[in-house]
């Protein structure tokens, strides 16, 4: 009986770890393929239109409704050939701060040029930066506006297609803003400072000057427009797509499918939070004035192109004839830095700002996780080392359970004996044979599920590294030694090549299995091999097997997570090793290693 419930608490594990894979590793990756065709097919389709002549430019502006945020114009056309062809179609205020380079759209005062200087695509030193924004004439225009909305007394008032006009400074720094400034025929003067911080925060200032005779009320809005979507978006693992925090309702999430089904979803109104357009590790958010009431909205559009927006429309301002109102909208632009993301909601007072990095569900110990291994990276300067310090503390932590565990199980191969002397005894009253086991187990103060517990704890801590490693920057691009240039991605090497010994590339078709991998299946294998081999034969190739299944499952996996899992199979045999000697239970690993080599019998014999 006992053999029997450890074989079903083995195969209940693995088959939901081999879920989970399916669920973390497959589906993204399908995902993936089929994200790539659909863009490949866009492609196609838009040099189809560009050589058959139906391509000839921009579209006239819609004219505005009175309390609507205007469509960006051209917005059903792909115009330019290349970024540095969109970018210098139109005059610009260059942007230069430690953190970011671009450029602002002097045709909307819009961000829609912007680069990360700390981060590149890939590993490789000669990568190009990251590149957030792009202006609306590339297929992957993205974009952050805000404008202004007219009524029939403001006349022509700052939307998508105003030509600013820019006083003094012409370069945005992080010690130098740009003014911007914009005057109608109805008197009405708009201006504009823009500034940045070091890091990734632009304030927008927009003070408008009412010169004429008569009150006028407007509307200020703001929009994060993106026309495009990642190739692999919204896994069951992290959120991609429109998010926000506004009124009552708190955090709103739609993903990419999901608001191409919905269209159009408005909260209720608010006059506090932020909303925006969020990736895997970047994002970019507007915090509207918490002066004026606003109305959050996440849209889907299909008119023209298609494309995605989070914006917010102010309720009426309204200005006397010779008076001023100033409205002040923050835009964040950049990479989701777990601290830097912290201090903006604490020092500018941004409600659940750190909701921007999704922490899931199970945030009490996926937030643990990563404050301590960024604890131990300042202190080691390496997060490979930090995920091994991490395991030890955490095997330190849980070290009297753990050791209460392995106990009982030492225990119980002490009593083996007086087991199967109960069973032979009672092998024809099954009631009874379980009683005596009971009573046994109670006199030998023995728990016979104590041997789930060191593999049950584990489980929490597994998928807590898994979420780190999977969306926080930091880990992103982050080195350990040796081959392993990224702990977020997988090992590289292959098993089918010898690990980069032989002259070819592994072949797409076969299972990836690193290096990592390998060793974690050893110490997996090793850790199995600590106790007795079970009697029943079904059973004895369930755990023979299921090293080689997890190595082969592992592979794909990051690679700080294989290095764990090795690591923490590498303390668990020692620390059973020690528990086991010291409660004078025989240690079966050299016995069962030695019958792997010897001879069986055969079945004559």
């Amino acid at each position: 009986m006992e053999n029997n419930r450890n074989f079903f608490i083995t195969i209940a594990l693995s088959v939901l770890i081999l879920t989970l894979w399916q669920v973390f590793y497959m589906n993204p990756k399908m995902e993936q393929q089929r994200e790539q065709a659909r863009v490949e097919q866009q492609r196609v389709e838009a040099q189809k239109k560009e050589a058959q002549g139906t391509n000839p430019g921009a579209a006239a502006t819609p004219a505005p409704i009175a309390g609507a945020i205007p469509s960006a114009p051209g917005g059903d056309t792909v115009t330019a050939a290349s970024r540095d062809q969109a970018v210098a179609a139109t005059k610009r205020v260059k942007i230069d701060t430690p953190s970011l380079e671009g450029s602002i759209n002097l045709t909307g005062a819009r961000l829609d040029d912007l680069k990360l200087k700390h981060y590149t695509e890939t590993v490789d030193k000669n990568s190009p930066e990251i590149q957030l924004l792009n202006p609306q004439a590339l297929p992957t225009g993205y974009f952050a506006e805000i404008g202004f909305v007219a009524t029939d007394k403001t006349g022509a008032v700052p939307s998508s297609d105003t030509v600013w006009s820019v006083e003094g400074n012409p370069t945005l720094t992080a010690s130098t803003p740009v003014t911007l400034t914009y005057t109608n025929d109805k008197g009405l003067t708009f201006k504009r400072t823009i500034s940045v911080d070091n890091d990734y925060m632009f304030t927008v200032s927009d003070t408008v000057q009412n010169s004429g005779s008569a009150a006028v009320s407007l509307f200020n809005y703001g929009r994060v427009t993106r026309y495009d979507k990642p190739a692999v978006a919204s896994t069951y693992v992290l959120h991609e797509g429109l998010i926000g925090v506004t009124g009552t309702e708190g955090l709103a999430e739609y993903k990419y499918a999901a608001i191409e089904k919905d269209k159009e979803v408005k909260p209720g109104k608010s006059t506090d939070g932020w909303l925006g357009i969020t990736d895997k590790y970047w994002a970019v958010t507007m915090v509207p004035t918490e002066k004026q009431s606003f109305q959050p909205r996440y849209a889907y559009f299909e008119d023209g192109r298609h494309r995605y927006q989070s914006d917010f429309l102010t309720d009426p301002i309204n200005i006397e004839a010779g008076q001023s109102a100033t409205v002040e909208t923050e835009i964040f632009a950049g990479a989701k830095e777990v601290a830097k993301i912290n201090a903006y909601e604490a020092d500018r007072h941004i409600r659940q700002f750190n909701l921007l990095i999704d922490w899931g569900w199970f945030y009490f110990i996926t937030k643990p996780m990563f404050w301590l291994i960024d604890t131990l990276y300042k202190f080691f300067g390496n997060f490979g080392l930090a995920i091994l310090a991490t395991t030890v503390i955490v095997k330190a932590l849980f070290f009297p359970l753990a050791n209460k565990s392995y106990a009982s199980m030492a225990n119980m191969k002490k009593v083996q004996p007086k087991m199967v002397e109960i069973r032979e005894k009672y092998a024809d009253d099954k009631m009874k044979q379980q009683q005596a086991m009971m009573e046994l187990y109670k006199t030998e103060k023995i728990n016979p599920l104590a041997g789930c517990w060191p593999v049950a704890l584990q489980i929490p801590v597994f998928f807590s590294l898994y979420k780190v490693l999977y969306i926080t920057i930091e880990m992103r691009h982050a080195p350990f030694f040796g081959w392993i240039h990224d702990l977020a991605a997988p090992d590289p090497t292959s098993i089918f090549n010898l690990f980069g010994l032989l002259p070819f590339a592994a072949p797409a078709f076969l299972p990836h299995m690193g290096a990592w991998a390998v060793v974690m299946g050893i110490t997996m294998f090793l850790q199995m091999r600590m106790n007795p081999a079970p009697p029943d034969p079904t059973q004895a190739a369930v755990f023979t097997w299921m090293p080689v299944i997890f190595t082969f499952m592992m592979g794909s996996f990051p690679a700080g997570l294989v290095i764990y899992w090795a690591w923490n199979n590498t303390l668990s045999i020692l620390q059973q090793g020690v528990i086991m000697k010291r409660q004078g239970a025989k240690i079966e690993l050299w016995d069962n290693l030695a019958a792997l080599f010897r001879k069986k019998p055969s079945p004559a014999e």
